[in-house]
């Protein structure tokens, strides 16, 4: 048994400790906003915050998540970077979107007035296939300056 607290809820699983997160969000706990890209770490798309630090739930097992905070794109409806999303138009086809979200969320806690080298920087491991690169700079930088 692993326990956990996701979103602010406290939650256990009875799954195997070396179960991908991002497995036990989706199909156990029901919370879909959590992508499958690539299942190596490459994409991005299952971005979610341990701790507050983004990983890649697709190679982040159940068992590291035990006492830990997860937090996924779910707790991020009214955050200043999904509010920022919509107004700059960001999302094309939106598969990648949940994870760029949770990378950018975390950019700004800990840096909250990056610069652009800064935001290119940190998203550079989060793709997107439809290119939304520079409406991506710019919504982070609208959330930074909008708080």
């Amino acid at each position: 048994m692993t326990s956990f607290t996701i979103n602010g809820e406290s939650v256990t699983s009875d799954s195997p400790a070396d179960t991908p997160l991002l497995w036990v969000i989706r199909e156990e706990l029901g919370l879909t906003g959590t992508k499958y890209g690539c299942g190596a770490a490459q994409c991005g798309s299952c971005t979610v915050h341990l701790d507050g630090a983004a990983v890649r739930s697709c190679i982040t097992e159940l068992g590291q998540a035990e006492g830990m905070e997860v937090t996924t794109i779910e707790a991020l409806e009214d955050h200043a970077v999904t509010r920022a999303w919509i107004v700059e138009e960001v999302a094309q086809c939106g598969y990648c979107q949940s994870g760029q979200i949770m990378q950018a969320a975390e950019l700004l806690a800990d840096n909250p007035e990056p610069s652009r080298a800064d935001i290119r920087s940190h998203m550079s491991s989060n793709l997107c296939r439809c290119g939304t690169y520079p409406r991506i700079v710019r919504a982070i930088e609208r959330a930074a300056r909008e708080g």
